[in-house]
């Protein structure tokens, strides 16, 4: 062999050696230099791996990760398990995780049982108190992950931990691990060889013994020999693809196989060759290098395993992983950053897969803070922990932050975890003490100013009533057996006789439903009388629902129930007075009085004798004007005395107008009001009304409006609803005498379960209405009465005190609700909720003339139905200046029997409340089998029940509210019999 064919084969230009021909054996130092780099590259990825994961594993020094076995023993311990509990990993390593609970989870077997959860469940979490060195508690979250080997295979655990008690951390110092993970493998030797293919010998240089143990005076050289040193499986592949490229027209060769050492055993060798060839193209020489790929591939199966290793822990943890690379500007200032790596937790987090994209293309509104922190890190080097609120992605989280790779690269590792949960409940807690402290304050003030009189609370199960000296003295009991505990049958001892079933049957009610508890009743004190008390409390459940404490307060009721029993002498009184005038006021009011039941509550039936007293002393007003101008206009015609009647008239007219409004008020309050629903745009009613607000209010108040554009259309009466938006306005200007000023603004809700609850209303989607001042504000007392009916704050005689109360019936009629928040001296905000309507909203009408003239055709016919022969007449009276005949009728069956006649009806006007059992209603619905097409007009001072239909009228029906205009009567009849 010659020495320059040996040199050119591993790459080195021999032109100098050219002069020395004949065959020598190959110096180590000519391995080419392209296989020694190729191995220097394997190895310098195995060390960036390991250094990579290692540093992955290292940086979480807040987050303790031990792996077990899976039997529980400790192999490896980071960092964060060393700073949390204070063992290095060489004391931990080879020792039982069982070590880490406490002595009571040991004897409970917790470390088993959590073992066993994880295989079964994928995972194990708790949160409870660990043990750290030195025999010390501290309180930790943690999972338990099984980690899965090749093939899934059972490979161990890994436990996550955060220290949640960090103040005992500041004098645990950190310990480097005595143990890493090797980062490379022993490099090989390349042997070289050179092979004469017209004698088959072969050349082998020092490096055949160094790296296989054949000593070269030893070694046959020949080419036999080298073939026959190849393991028998590789043997025939290697010799066909090497003869392949000899007899071919290739140069170059180069193939993989299974090379025997000296020893016996067999290494694995990259083995590369160039053919040389004579003028003719004939193979005289090949000269090449073998490579011991022993330890590479020892080297790579390590690296898998690593990095399978530790990509196990990243996917399978709940904490979100990534690494980040920081982009800066010109400047050094950091102005984004690239998701290099994310493992699952952290996808789920996103919500979106992040690798390689760059958080300003899902989060372009992202907080500078995030930029900031992570620039720093990247910069410094230095690690960094913080929790903090990030708006774009509307959660919190706690983040650790650390460099990674070199520092020219910008590189930081994140790991964080969504810490909104816990953030949530930390402000609830907040906001669940400051209520509670709240309420300590209030019971302590109430008990020193004398609202309550005891305390008690009682053991349910155990029936031990602790009670304070206070209860003690109502009930006549020895404070001493307060303090021990008493049984309940010693408490209801006390109590009068007439009264101790009622109290059994509250009690035993508020413990088989739990929550709220107010009664009163009668106890004997001391002195050997009755007294009357309220006691309120709360019956607490545990977790399996059962009933375990029942604490409560004392109220004493003794003068408010003689004030009680004195009210109801003087109502007694006052309806005897009355008469027939209470009678009828009664039962005007009767769904007024039940609907004021249900709103306020038994306890409220106060407001019962103020609606009563109200009600007489404005309909004996309206009733004296209504009279009094009546006789007078009748002495004066008999006078002769005509000038002076117009003025009674129109004193007469004005009552009669009062009357009516008051009428329609409280049929509003009472939810009984005769509504006209059609499909309105709000913001065009508001819109159309600002100017008639402006003139009413007065110069000293501004109007602000803030409409929302798609407002949704709302079923409602738009004149009711104008008449609610005016009356707010007015209430909030009497709010600001100084002036001020009022904002109406119109919105679109979904009100879910919860706050359906919370405002008394179904749950859906709502319009609303709000006008908000800048007043005085009302005080809570005030605001709990303000539905109520005649209840009012301004002086006698400028106010009826029925104006909220009318939007409230109005509104829950409508399907809606009111609701008021105010604070004294912050103004008032009054909102009204009406349900969407799924549809569009109807145009405007323009309103016809108020004139009687003659419209009527010849022979056109109008059948009147009413039991009241004055409203007949009335109407019979207007349906003749307008040219109309009438035919009249006085119940439902007589009117029925003409409409089933061959009688020409254009239209039938009807009461509908109509004697006979047969209604105004069910008679228009039997009409119109026969003749469908008939118009009819409801006139009614009360809204029945079947008089709508799924909210409106059906086409062809109009409704007139009694009492009315004869004007608005004689439209109504041309709209519809023109129509």
């Amino acid at each position: 062999m010659r020495l320059r064919g040996v040199l050119e084969a591993a790459g080195i230009d021999a032109a100098s050696d050219a002069a020395q021909p004949g065959p020598r054996a190959v110096e180590a130092s000519d391995a080419p230099q392209d296989l020694a780099a190729a191995l220097e590259a394997s190895r310098a990825a195995l060390a960036r791996s390991e250094a990579r994961q290692r540093a992955i594993f290292d940086s979480a020094v807040d987050v303790a990760m031990i792996v077990t076995d899976p039997a529980g023993i400790i192999t490896d311990w980071n960092p964060g398990a060393e700073h949390v509990m204070g063992w290095t990993a060489a004391e931990m390593r080879g020792r039982s995780a069982e070590r880490l609970f406490t002595p009571e989870d040991r004897a409970e077997d917790r470390p088993a049982r959590e073992m066993r959860q994880a295989l079964r469940e994928g995972r194990a979490s708790d949160e409870r108190w660990h043990m750290r060195e030195g025999g010390r508690r501290f309180w930790a979250s943690g999972e338990l992950m099984p980690l899965r080997g090749e093939a899934g295979a059972h490979a161990g655990f890994v436990k996550i931990m955060r220290d949640r008690t960090s103040e005992h951390l500041a004098g645990i110092a950190l310990k480097e691990t005595e143990a890493r993970y090797r980062l490379a493998a022993r490099a090989t030797n390349d042997a070289i060889w050179d092979w004469d293919l017209t004698t088959n010998g072969v050349l082998w240089n020092e490096a055949l013994t160094r790296a296989y143990g054949h000593a070269l005076d030893r070694v046959e050289p020949t080419g036999d020999w080298w073939i026959a040193q190849i393991h028998p499986d590789d043997r025939a592949r290697i010799d066909h693809s090497i003869h392949a490229v000899i007899d071919g027209a290739e140069a170059a060769w180069a193939d993989e196989y299974r090379f025997r050492r000296a020893d016996g055993s067999y290494a694995e060798v990259l083995d590369r060759g160039h053919v040389i060839r004579d003028a003719g193209g004939r193979a005289v020489r090949m000269i090449g290098a073998m490579l011991d790929m022993t330890g590479l591939r020892t080297a790579e199966t390590a690296l898998r395993a690593s990095e399978e290793r530790f990509r196990t822990i990243l996917d399978t943890i709940e904490a979100a992983f990534a690494i980040v690379e920081v982009k800066f500007d010109a400047d050094d200032r950091p102005v984004d950053y690239r998701f290099l790596e994310a493992n699952p937790a952290f996808e789920r987090e996103a919500g979106v897969n992040l690798r390689g994209k760059w958080v300003t293309e899902f989060a372009p509104d992202l907080e500078r803070f995030w930029f900031e922190t992570y620039g720093r890190v990247a910069k410094t080097r230095e690690p960094t922990n913080f929790e903090n609120y990030a708006e774009a992605f509307k959660r919190w989280f706690d983040v650790r932050a650390v460099p990674v790779g070199e520092p020219d690269d910008r590189q930081i590792a994140i790991i964080f975890n969504d810490v909104t949960a816990r953030r949530s409940a930390e402000e609830r807690l907040r906001a669940s003490e400051a209520v509670a402290r709240e309420n300590v304050e209030r019971v302590q003030l109430a008990l020193a100013a004398g609202a309550i009189i005891g305390t008690w609370h009682w053991d349910i199960p155990g029936d031990r009533f602790t009670v304070d000296e206070g209860f003690a003295g109502a009930f006549g009991l020895d404070p001493a057996l307060g303090r021990d505990g008493i049984p309940l049958a010693q408490i209801v001892a006390t109590v009068h006789p007439d009264d101790q079933a009622g109290l059994a049957a509250a009690i035993d009610e508020v413990i088989a439903r739990g929550g709220a508890y107010a009664h009163q009743y009668r106890v004997r004190r001391a002195d050997g009388h009755y007294y009357w008390i309220e006691a309120n409390g709360r019956v607490d459940r545990g977790p399996d629902g059962a009933p375990l404490s029942f604490p409560g307060v004392l109220l004493d009721v003794e003068e408010r129930r003689s004030v009680e029993q004195e009210r109801d002498r003087a109502l007694a009184q006052l309806r005897a007075l009355n008469g027939t005038l209470e009678q009828r006021v009664t039962e005007r009011t009767a769904d007024l009085m039940q609907a004021e039941e249900q709103l306020r509550q038994s306890q409220k039936m106060e407001a019962v004798g103020q609606l009563t007293g109200g009600l007489a002393h404005d309909f004996n007003n309206l009733l004296a004007g209504i009279s009094g101008s009546l006789e007078l206009m009748n002495a004066r015609i008999g006078q002769g005395r005509l000038q002076d009647v117009e003025k009674y008239m129109v004193a007469a007219q004005g009552a009669t107008r009062r009357a009516a409004a008051l009428t329609h008020r409280l049929l509003a309050f009472s939810r009984r009001q005769t509504l006209d629903p059609k499909a309105t745009d709000v913001n065009a009613l508001v819109g159309g009304m600002i100017e008639l607000i402006q003139r009413t209010v007065g110069p000293s108040v501004r109007i602000d409006t803030v409409f929302l554009p798609d407002l949704w259309p709302a079923l409602v009466d738009p004149s009711q609803l104008e008449n609610a938006l005016l009356n707010l306005c007015i209430n909030a200007r009497d709010a600001m005498p100084d002036g001020g000023r009022i904002t109406i603004e119109t919105g679109n809700r979904r009100i879910d379960g919860q706050a359906a609850r919370r405002q008394d209303m179904p749950e859906g989607e709502y319009l609303s209405l709000a006008v908000s001042d800048t007043g005085t504000g009302m005080p809570p007392e005030v605001i709990a009465k303000a539905f109520d009916p005649f209840f009012t704050t301004k002086p006698l005689g400028q106010g009826t005190g029925l104006g909220l109360s009318m939007i409230y019936g109005f509104a829950k009629q409508s399907g809606g609700q009111v609701r008021i928040h105010s604070e004294e001296g912050e103004g008032t905000t009054v909102s009204i909720y009406l349900p969407r309507h799924r549809g569009r909203a109807e145009a405007d009408e323009t309103p016809a003339e108020n004139r009687l003239h003659p419209v009527a055709a010849a022979g056109e016919t109008v059948l009147v139905v009413d039991d009241e022969p004055t409203v007949r007449m009335l109407v019979a009276d207007v349906l003749g200046d307008l040219g109309y005949a009438a035919v009249e009728a006085t119940d439902g069956g007589a009117g029925l029997n003409i409409l089933q006649s061959d009688a020409r009806i254009d239209l039938l006007i009807t009461d509908v409340g109509l004697p006979g059992g047969l209604n105004g209603r069910q008679m228009a619905d039997a009409a119109r089998v026969t003749r469908p097409d008939l118009k009819v007009l409801f006139i009614t001072g009360f809204a029945e029940n079947a008089l709508l239909s799924n909210g409106q009228l059906e086409p062809g029906m109009a409704v007139l509210t009694k009492p009315f205009a004869v004007d608005m009567l004689a439209a109504r009849i041309r709209d519809l019999i023109g129509a």
